[in-house]
């Protein structure tokens, strides 16, 4: 089986060309990773808030099923401290509330990042062609 070499033109078409990596370039290249590694952390960030708000929803549902004149633990700091149930049940659901508003603003910078990222994305693509690889 004979290998045939490819020429300059074959080369430039695969991408295979020697593109100079300029400062600008490298800056968006590092840009990029650190917007990467932003948005892994805001990914888990998300799913332990979004853990959280299920944990909450299940035990609001088990509250439901405690008489209403009973006392209930509720954890206050380090503390738990006995409530009464339409009381911790307020406060579930004030709980629940808050962490929907946090989801919210996680989904924002999320949304935020990947805007910025398929700018860099689209410049360094366009520039360096197939022989960079910002896949995530």
């Amino acid at each position: 089986m004979q290998r045939r070499m490819l020429s300059k033109e074959d080369e430039a078409a695969t991408g295979g060309e020697d593109v100079q990596v300029r400062r600008e370039d490298q800056e968006k290249i590092n840009k990029f990773s650190t917007l990467h590694q932003k948005e892994v952390a805001l990914e888990d960030e998300l799913k332990a808030k979004q853990k959280e708000k299920e944990d909450l929803e299940e035990i609001s549902m088990e509250l439901e099923l405690v008489d209403e004149d009973d006392k209930v633990p509720y954890k206050v700091g380090d503390s738990f401290v006995s409530l009464p149930q339409p009381q911790v049940l307020e406060m579930l659901s004030a709980s629940t509330e808050s962490i929907d508003e946090e989801v919210s603003v996680l989904r924002e910078k999320i949304d935020s990042i990947h805007e910025e990222m398929e700018g860099l994305k689209t410049a360094l693509y366009g520039r360096f062609g197939r022989s960079i690889n910002l896949e995530t």
